[in-house]
């Protein structure tokens, strides 16, 4: 199996397992507000399935591409306001297997794919098994949102290494997005992963390292979780630095959670 047909795998059975959780939801569940931007549930739902969209209209038409971000950045609406009248406000099991169907279609399209291909997206293009990954790092990301509201388990697997490499790779970009200076040399990365495996990132330096669980990071560096609620062991000013404003996304600069703001709800 090629590289890409492994990633387009491992985000297939995240879409799968999302899925197969989504449909455990009663319909008043689709209309609670989640602890990311108050989008409920449903937005953020629609929100994969505006993503998707996007990368399934890149890959067969990328002028249609470009026409359709034009309409999107022309509408002056915020994108959960846009997504929703796009969508002619589509909620609930409706949106679901709206959104199920397309995913199933973007991942056979990308899984019988030229690796090599590239697609058109907002700034640099995209190489396709990057962009994949990245919808398997967002599919992942937007998860969590869900889960912490309903408070239910959500089980992980080594899949996630995909995310955690990215966040290492968006070390610098972090910063330069941000105007800022790169505050020194990447961090060495230890993480242990779901499976017990360890994950080692960069060169070995006392001074400046990250540790701990390979989950914890992930949701770090994809703005799930602020560090302070996680048990990382951050050590280093470029490395404090750093997880205090990570960001593995495109797009403008984010600002992390609060403390507190992001998490298993309490008393579900």
């Amino acid at each position: 199996m090629t590289d890409l047909a492994n990633i387009v795998a491992d985000l297939r059975d995240e879409g799968d397992k999302l899925y197969q959780f989504l449909l455990t939801l009663n319909e008043a569940d689709w209309s609670r507000t989640t602890a990311f931007k108050s989008w409920t549930v449903n937005d953020v739902v629609a929100h994969l399935y505006f993503s998707d969209y996007l990368g399934v209209t890149s890959y067969k038409d990328a002028q249609a591409f470009e026409c359709f971000m034009s309409e999107v950045e022309s509408s002056g609406l915020t994108l959960a306001a846009f997504t929703r009248q796009w969508l002619d406000n589509l909620c609930g099991t409706q949106m679901l297997e709206r959104w199920r169907a397309l995913f199933i279609e973007m991942c056979d399209l990308f899984a019988n794919s030229d690796p090599k291909l590239r697609l058109t997206w907002v700034g640099p293009d995209m190489g396709l098994p990057m962009f994949v990954t990245a919808r398997l790092m967002e599919t992942w990301a937007h998860s969590w949102a869900i889960y912490d509201l309903l408070g239910a388990q959500n089980v992980q697997t080594d899949r996630i290494k995909h995310i955690a490499t990215i966040g290492i790779r968006t070390y610098q970009w972090t910063f330069s997005n941000r105007g800022l200076p790169q505050p020194g040399p990447a961090p060495h990365i230890c993480l242990q992963a779901p499976s017990g495996e360890l994950w080692k990132w960069n060169a070995e330096q006392f001074e400046n390292k990250i540790s701990g669980d390979a989950v914890e990071f992930c949701q770090v560096v994809t703005q799930v979780r602020n560090i302070s609620d996680t048990q990382l062991e951050v050590v280093g000013e470029p490395a404090k630095q750093w997880m205090s404003i990570a960001q593995c996304f495109a797009g403008p600069a984010e600002e992390p959670p609060t403390k507190g703001l992001r998490g298993p709800l309490k008393g579900v």
